[in-house]
């Protein structure tokens, strides 16, 4: 690939920051797609804000099913990278596409087959709600082929090194998202006013151009997306990267599946706290988002140094992004416990929303340090080939969640806070656990290694 990012040797913290601000930058711009479309489906009221969220559960449960291809292939792809084998770094691009489209394309028509007892599933209890969630998740399902590929190819030109070409794609798929929002929404310039479905599109659009322009990227750095090459098709490279996708998947898609049920916990305070929980999450993901962007840097720092031996640079590098994670981390508490009143306004401008929006986020903003370092050293274990324990420690926490949530709401007599209370709290468990888990099955048993490598680097 061109113009990449050399990993495996010079100074370390300055490959991470050439690497990771690109990344970061794309991660900026996936969640402002969705804060875009809830700013405007904002001024539409809770009931479009309340249709949008419950719908866009389905569509970030699609999103998790991406790791199986997603993770595999970084993972793949960063290895081959450092060990200089191009036939297996191919290998690794061409069946991770194969298996990407043909789960996109069965989840689509699972979601429109099944839409009415997708959404049937929250128990809305609204007819208006209910018309406008099953409208929206129509739209996004035509598309969702498009949200398959994106993240993929963004993670094949990360692991490359090159990530700068999927922040710029990604920042002209923004700008058209952007643009278009408030047109089809609310039909300015003689466009129709199309309300939910209006969002629905303008994303669905600006995806499919993003997904172009990275078609015309890969062709210009010579590679032929044709699934017809045959020599490229790898039993054991397919096997591989399901091994190392699907523990992740796993871990989001239960993610995901358990958020379906805390917000169906949160849909029988009513409308206004689904919104809350929609539009906060929205909010807090500055954040996780971020912290996403440095574990997808450090995931291919990690793995090209793997795949050279450099164990020196992979410890070396964990600790500067922990070290940068944590700020991030502090900084985001700070900003929900102190302006989340502020920030939430921007979004609902009605009062009942506000004070339960500021709620969400000052209990949430308590988590984020500890949600920061759990994300990037999930990102340090995938490096390695260990995707399975992250997704174990995710996925029994999360699960705790729905006890913890209906306990405290319920029995505790808590309400939503005893919701916002079950996540966060969780959140600062799996941050300790995972940190404590890398020191005993990396640091620990690799630090003769650790040591030989360091004092190599030092003896340069």
């Amino acid at each position: 690939m061109k113009k990449t990012v050399d990993l495996v040797s010079g100074n370390i913290l300055s490959a991470l920051i050439k690497l990771s601000l690109p990344i970061l930058g794309t991660s900026f711009i996936q969640m402002a797609y969705n804060m875009i479309d809830m700013i405007w489906v904002g001024r539409m009221g809770s009931d479009a804000v309340a249709a949008v969220g419950t719908a866009g559960f389905f569509t970030w449960f699609g999103s998790a099913l991406v790791f199986i291809s997603k993770i595999g292939a970084e993972i793949g792809v960063s290895q081959a990278i450092g060990k200089k084998d191009k036939v297996e770094r191919n290998k690794y691009i061409y069946n991770s596409l194969l298996i990407n489209i043909i789960i996109a394309i069965t989840y689509t028509i699972l979601l429109i087959l099944l839409r009415n007892n997708l959404v049937g599933f929250f128990k809305l209890g609204n007819e208006e709600i209910i018309r406008m969630a099953i409208e929206y998740l129509i739209v996004v399902s035509l598309g969702m082929i498009f949200s398959f590929l994106n993240p993929l190819f963004t993670g094949i030109f990360n692991a490359s090194g090159s990530s700068k070409v999927p922040f710029l794609i990604n920042s002209i798929g923004l700008v058209f998202n952007i643009v278009f929002d408030p047109i089809l929404i609310f039909g300015l310039f003689g466009f129709p006013r199309l309300g939910v479905i209006g969002a629905a599109l303008a994303t669905v659009l600006a995806q499919v151009i993003v997904t172009l322009i990275f078609i015309v990227a890969f062709i210009k750095n010579g590679y032929s997306l044709s699934l017809k090459n045959k020599k490229y098709i790898d039993k054991a490279i397919i096997i591989r990267i399901c091994k190392l996708g699907i523990p992740m998947a796993l871990q989001n898609c239960g993610f995901s599946f358990f958020a379906m049920v805390i917000g169906r916990v949160v849909a029988s305070f009513g409308p206004v706290a689904i919104a809350v929980q929609k539009v906060g999450s929205q909010i807090e993901a500055i954040s996780w988002m971020t912290a996403e962007g440095f574990a997808a840097a450090l995931t291919a720092f990690v793995g090209q140094n793997y795949g050279a031996n450099k164990w020196g640079r992979i410890l070396k590098g964990y600790k500067a992004t922990i070290l940068v994670a944590s700020v991030l981390g502090v900084l985001s508490s700070l900003l929900l416990i102190f302006a989340g009143r502020e920030l939430f306004s921007v979004f609902i401008p009605e009062k009942e929303a506000i004070e339960v929006g500021a709620a969400y986020l000052t209990i949430l903003g308590f988590s984020q340090l500890f949600m920061c370092i759990e994300i990037t050293t999930a990102g340090a274990f995938s490096g390695l080939g260990d995707t399975v324990t992250p997704f174990w420690v995710s996925i029994i926490l999360t699960g705790l969640r729905i006890p913890i949530a209906i306990f405290l709401s319920s029995y505790l007599a808590l309400g939503l806070n005893g919701v916002w209370w079950s996540i966060s709290g969780t959140s600062i468990l799996k941050g300790i656990i995972l940190v404590i888990l890398f020191f005993i099955m990396v640091i620990i048993p690799n630090k003769n290694k650790f040591k030989k490598s360091i004092d190599n680097l030092e003896c340069r």
